[in-house]
């Protein structure tokens, strides 16, 4: 279960104030796969940031009922001198997990070859990726947060993700983001919506899509408006 209390979440940029979330009160079923859907800049990645305990909200709290894993893919944490293997053994020893059991798992998982005997910095974007997906996916949690991960690598790797993820989801949660409708569909029981400060939460995750696309349409429809107000 994650419960939002009274949550808020406010930037101030150039002297303006952008606002990811307004008093949100929501509670997440436990269990359930959730999409996250809203527009370009609504703020899904700093949502997951603060489920994640990474950023914290301007006021209000989230309350959860067990673990919830870092954004999966992310690969910031990962130490650019130390090789895929060391890293991954490091986070293992954090987590309290066989760290010859992981590193095994993440070296065939993310299909890295030798580059997984390799420092961190020399990795491509996809290679970080998929090191950070594997890594992820090794450790149990109750809730994975996921965003737009199971998109990278070839489609070997995005079947590989996707079969280990759904794996996953016999024994936990997610909240799922993906610009891609077809894989909301076929990952998540339910869907969230954000759109200006507010969160809905629909238990048909087509109403949830359809939600999204008038949300779009709308956007689309202002930013028009507002080019020839801006050439004159």
């Amino acid at each position: 279960m994650i419960r939002f209390e009274n949550l808020t979440k406010v930037f101030r940029l150039g002297g303006k104030r952008k606002v990811i979330a307004e008093n949100i009160n929501l509670t997440l079923p436990s269990g359930q796969s959730v999409g996250l859907l809203g527009r370009n800049g609504a703020g899904k990645s700093t949502l997951l940031k603060m489920i994640a305990g990474t950023m914290d909200p301007t006021s209000g709290r989230i309350v959860s009922s067990g673990t919830i894993s870092w954004p999966v893919g992310f690969a910031g944490s990962f130490h650019g001198e130390l090789t895929g293997a060391q890293n991954a053994r490091f986070i293992a020893r954090i987590y309290g997990v066989d760290t010859d059991e992981l590193s095994d798992f993440v070296e065939g998982f993310a299909g890295l070859g030798m580059h997984y005997k390799l420092p961190f910095r020399t990795y491509s974007a996809g290679m970080k990726s998929r090191l950070a997906f594997g890594v992820s996916m090794a450790i149990p949690f109750d809730t994975y947060l996921v965003d737009e991960v199971t998109s990278v690598g070839d489609a070997s790797f995005r079947k590989r993700s996707s079969e280990v993820f759904r794996a996953r989801m016999e024994n936990a949660g997610a909240i799922v983001v993906s610009h891609g409708m077809g894989q909301i569909r076929e990952l998540c029981d339910a869907a969230i919506v954000l759109e200006n400060g507010k969160l809905d939460y629909f238990e048909d995750v087509e109403e949830a899509i359809a939600q999204h696309n008038k949300n779009m349409k709308v956007s689309a429809q202002q930013r028009a408006a507002a080019k020839p107000a801006l050439s004159e």
